[in-house]
């Protein structure tokens, strides 16, 4: 008999100095990593950007810009495109929206976050990595709301602690770990 997976996805949201930290984060997962991550990086719309490539490069798990009604499967990592909110639906599909940007971000990590939560409830874990603004910080309130696990990376250790430090001002941060002690939690929660 199968047990039941503790999770069945992780949220990661990052800004600046993000492209480090979640190299650092994925490269250490296998080709086949059974629970599905959905990543928001703060991105440009207007310039080209090759962030699926250059992590793919460096990573065995298949990293991918995320499609509209696409099904969330694990084995992926699904990255927002830049300049649309990605959205977990209740039949944990994804959407993709182009509706205001909220906090100044499209994508938005709040919007990534709050959605999840909703459909994933106790069953998801929320990552806040580097990044020099505050937008985390309301999806994982809703994260804990819902009695999932949160995480943020050690404020010490980021390239821009103001994201991190913003979530752990919200009182609801479970963990605060390095990178390292990331990798180990994604590794061990499979």
């Amino acid at each position: 008999m199968r047990k039941e997976r503790k999770y069945k996805a992780i949220v990661i949201g990052t800004s600046a100095g993000g492209l480090v930290a979640l190299t650092t984060i994925l490269q250490a997962l296998p080709v086949y990593y059974p629970v599905p991550i959905l990543v928001v990086q703060h991105r440009s719309k207007d310039q080209r950007d090759l962030l699926e490539e250059v992590l793919q490069s460096k990573c065995a798990i298949q990293i991918k810009q995320a499609d509209e009604k696409e099904k969330i499967e694990g084995g992926l990592v699904y990255i927002a495109p830049p300049d649309y909110h990605l959205l977990v639906e209740s039949d944990e599909t994804i959407s993709l929206s182009a509706d205001e940007p909220v906090g100044f971000s499209r994508p938005s990590i709040d919007v990534l976050f709050e959605s999840a939560a909703i459909v994933f409830r106790d069953k998801l874990a929320g990552i806040i990595l580097t990044g020099a603004n505050s937008d985390g910080s309301k999806g994982i309130e809703m994260i804990a709301k819902f009695n999932g696990t949160t995480i943020a990376q050690n404020p010490s250790e980021a390239q821009f602690s103001v994201m991190p430090k913003s979530a752990i001002e919200t009182k609801k941060i479970k963990y605060i770990l390095t990178l390292k002690e990331i990798q180990e939690f994604l590794l061990q929660i499979i």
